[in-house]
């Protein structure tokens, strides 16, 4: 239980972490870093989809 909710709180700051950046690259990779750091390789695909999706909602057109 423990192990699960210190993911949790980790994935949480992960996508916080993903709206950091001007634009979808670089929104994408923050994104990408902060879900390697937390879940490895899955977490860096997460992380890049939830940067890309942010700056897709963020970034009216």
């Amino acid at each position: 239980m423990r192990k699960t909710l210190s993911l949790l709180a980790a994935a949480g700051s992960a996508l916080a972490l993903a709206a950091c950046g001007h634009n979808m690259e670089q929104r994408a990779a923050t994104g990408g870093l902060a879900g390697a750091a937390v879940a490895g390789p899955v977490g860096a695909v997460v992380g890049a989809a939830g940067g890309a999706a942010t700056s897709a909602v963020a970034d009216p057109k």
